[in-house]
């Protein structure tokens, strides 16, 4: 029976980039686009994907008990991918919307990227929109990536004050932070590999066959 793939749907973000490129990544497994807990729950492998304001993601996923079916595959050992809004969310805290407690799957903190300017003298842009390459430390969901290989990015929130060993790649834009995290099961990028070409498929490929 062909493995079950499932990408968490809770209502907000367009989700169809990102079945795609997992449809093309696939060997022949099923992939499943649901906001039911219960096909969360029965899935092989999942994918959290996320966009738009923390507080909203994080009160929605309560409400569809989509919270607890994603803490179920993470303490059960199936494989995770978080994406985004997906990746914030697996953090302890954000301090976007005034501060909202996230799933606590990693010990990390959401921040706004600070007011700053480049060496140029001009002010960076907010949110970090594009290609920027990313550092890696070694995972098996890297595998035939270069190390700094560029990823696309959209967001104005990063993560920080992760253990240095759960931080699976890194970014800067101004302030270095964590584009990748990875524990056990659970690996989370910030950048959209559905939309990184080349490079973001083969990483989606390496999680669709990854055995943590």
């Amino acid at each position: 029976m062909a493995e079950t793939v499932a990408v968490v749907d809770y209502g907000m973000g367009n989700l169809h980039s990102a079945g795609k490129a997992l449809e093309k990544a696939a060997n022949g497994q099923k992939i499943v686009i649901s906001s039911d807990p219960a096909v969360i729950r029965a899935a092989d492998r999942v994918v959290f994907p996320g966009v738009g304001a923390i507080r909203d993601c994080i009160a929605v996923l309560k409400e569809r008990e989509l919270d607890q079916a994603i803490l179920s595959v993470a303490a059960e050992g199936r494989p995770l991918l978080g994406i985004c809004v997906g990746m914030q969310a697996l953090m302890s805290h954000s301090e976007e919307n005034d501060g909202v407690d996230c799933l606590g799957l990693f010990p990390g903190v959401v921040r706004r990227f600070p007011d700053q300017v480049d060496e140029l003298g001009q002010r960076m842009k907010v949110p970090h929109m594009g290609w920027n390459q990313v550092r890696q430390a070694p995972h098996p969901l890297w595998e035939g990536i270069p190390d700094f290989s560029r990823f696309y990015f959209v967001h104005s929130y990063h993560v920080v004050e992760m253990p240095e060993n759960q931080v699976a790649g890194s970014c800067d834009y101004g302030v270095r932070f964590a584009a990748a995290a990875a524990r056990g099961n659970i690996f989370a990028v910030q950048f959209h590999p559905e939309k990184s070409a080349p490079h973001g498929l083969v990483l989606l490929e390496n999680f669709l066959r990854w055995q943590p």
